[in-house]
């Protein structure tokens, strides 16, 4: 059973996927690691209905997994099990056994609403109409009616879209009983400070209650690499998200402890310093949502391991590259892949582990660190997938060396330099 009392999601929380139900004692390991020194995380374990799709799971699974590792470590905190990109057609497997649901309207975003809401949405929010002054953003927005009722034209239908998902999720679940984010980050342009803020005003209109959104930053947030943009102006951003948000609990029906949700597709490591510094110099919370990086952690392993984990390690290299076109079309527009720059089947074939795992750890130190192959394996689980019991049985001989990288990598490039001063 869940510990959590009120269903509320701590000032700091950590979304981690578990592509294969497996690592789930040492990700709270990492959790635990952080306590001890006096940092409070919720461990948020997220799976998507597409994760499940392909490695052929079920959600009951991931609870299973989340449940027994909290036995195991005696943590008696609380930790959630999140729908993760969830709609209407995909949240019913999850509804009894989840209890955070992300909803993922992005595929709504700018598709126009029903005629004539935006003039009476722009007429009911006088607010937000002129110079607004946000505190902490030392100039003011100014806005004219029209530039609302464009952006309400852009996102209202997408709202609209959530309050139907989390109308359902309560029908199954009942009030009070969940938490829910707002996903808008798989689209192609970021929402601006003013978008955001008029997306929160609508949401309050609609009575959902999120705890967190995920909006869409600027720069390339791919897969299982690090962020490709402007720091300076990911941080100014970042920061006048925060204040917006800040701002709307304040003056709409909003959950007081809500916060910004971070979709870093993994390893953001160059956003790090930043993020930490903004949640420090305005006592905000955030979610981060870690993803892939886990599965990856388990190829090092592997790898690491030698033996049949290291040719179990290569056999998926092999493959993955044999069906690159196929496993990277799904994702296509949150990877970066120069097929040039991806070593060939052959060459990995003869690799040392030491050669395998300088390759794959995202060390940009190393000189053997190779995005584009990080990159494809990231995408690549489905190879893994297919290999069936015999995957998971290297994961269990190889459990001591997995575990170890696991719980490593989450504590010390992830956690540390989110969350420690």
């Amino acid at each position: 059973m869940n510990l959590n009392a009120s269903f509320t999601l701590g000032k700091l929380s950590l979304g981690m996927g578990d592509r294969f139900a497996h690592q789930a004692a040492a990700q709270l390991q990492a959790c635990k690691l952080a306590q001890e020194q006096g940092i409070e995380i919720t461990p948020v374990w997220n799976k998507s209905n597409r994760e499940h799709t392909i490695v052929g799971s079920e959600p009951s699974g991931t609870r299973a997994a989340a449940d027994a590792a909290v036995n195991e470590l005696g943590w008696n905190r609380s930790y959630f099990l999140d729908a993760d990109h969830i709609g209407l057609k995909t949240v019913d497997r999850f509804l009894g056994v989840c209890d955070f649901f992300t909803i993922d309207v992005a595929n709504y975003i700018g598709k126009p609403p029903e005629a004539g809401v935006a003039k009476i949405f722009a007429y009911q929010h006088p607010e937000l109409i002129g110079n607004i002054g946000i505190a902490g953003i030392a100039e003011p927005f100014a806005t004219t009616r029209e530039d609302i009722e464009r952006i309400v034209g852009k996102y209202l239908l997408a709202v609209q879209e959530a309050e139907k998902v989390h109308r359902h999720i309560l029908l199954a679940r009942g009030p009070g009983n969940f938490v829910t984010e707002i996903s808008m980050d798989e689209t192609d342009a970021p929402q601006t400070p003013i978008e955001l803020l008029v997306i929160l005003a609508a949401i309050a209109d609609h009575k959902i209650p999120i705890q967190t959104i995920a909006p869409k930053f600027t720069g390339r947030f791919n897969k299982g690499v690090d962020y490709d943009g402007n720091l300076t102006y990911f941080e100014r951003e970042f920061e006048q998200d925060i204040c917006v948000i800040k701002h709307a609990v304040k003056n709409y029906d909003l959950d007081k402890n809500l916060k910004l949700s971070i979709h870093s597709g993994s390893d953001k490591f160059s956003i790090y310093p930043s993020v930490r510094n903004v949640l420090a110099s305005h006592n905000a919370g955030v979610h981060v949502k870690t993803a892939g990086t886990t599965w990856l952690e388990e190829c090092i392993g592997l790898a690491e391991s030698g033996g049949d984990g290291l040719a179990l390690a290569k056999e998926i290299y092999v493959e993955a590259f044999a069906h690159k076109d196929e496993l990277c079309a799904p994702y296509a527009t949150v990877i970066d892949i120069r097929c040039d720059m991806l070593p060939s089947p052959d060459d990995v074939s003869a690799w040392t582990k030491e050669q395998y795992v300088s390759a794959l750890r995202h060390d940009q130190g190393n000189p053997g660190f190779n995005p584009h192959l990080r990159q494809l394996l990231h995408v690549g689980f489905k190879v893994a997938a297919k290999m069936g019991r015999r995957y998971l049985s290297q994961l269990e001989a190889c459990k001591e060396c997995i575990s170890r990288n696991v719980t490593t990598n989450l504590f010390e490039r992830h956690i540390k330099p989110l969350f420690f001063p």
